[in-house]
């Protein structure tokens, strides 16, 4: 299989983490909306989100991180989008504070240099998964 997030999953491809357990994984999005745009991934791979046998847990993951994001990056809200079609992998997209800055195909995303995407990662990371 030719997955781009089963190869991040596996470690296999390198990704900017913010927080794993032994079931899911949370990263920064490489072609962010905005800014602290995270998606959220079942390691094992599953098509679609509903597919996803333990998605009460997948969505407490989900919730935790979501938090941590509004947290962390002073946000009102984290926008929260399930879409599915650009990576064939199970993925949540969590979007703090992008109220008036997304729209569903943004032309422009937002770019961000290594440096600040570390940044970025120790500022976001949840060092304790529990």
């Amino acid at each position: 299989m030719d997955c781009i997030f089963c190869k991040i999953a596996s470690g296999e491809m390198t990704s900017y983490k913010i927080y794993e357990d032994d079931n899911f994984l949370a990263f920064l999005d490489i072609n962010p909306w905005v800014e602290g745009h995270t998606l959220v991934i079942p390691k094992a791979h599953y098509r679609w989100v509903w597919d996803v046998p333990n998605s009460g847990e997948y969505f407490q993951v989900t919730t935790k991180v979501a938090n941590h994001l509004k947290e962390k990056m002073n946000s009102e809200f984290v926008m929260t989008w399930i879409y599915g079609y650009d990576v064939p992998h199970a993925h949540i997209h969590l979007m703090p504070d992008a109220r008036g800055k997304v729209s569903f195909f943004p032309n422009e995303k937002v770019k961000f240099s290594e440096k600040k995407a570390q940044q970025l990662v120790e500022k976001l990371a949840i060092n304790n998964p529990d």
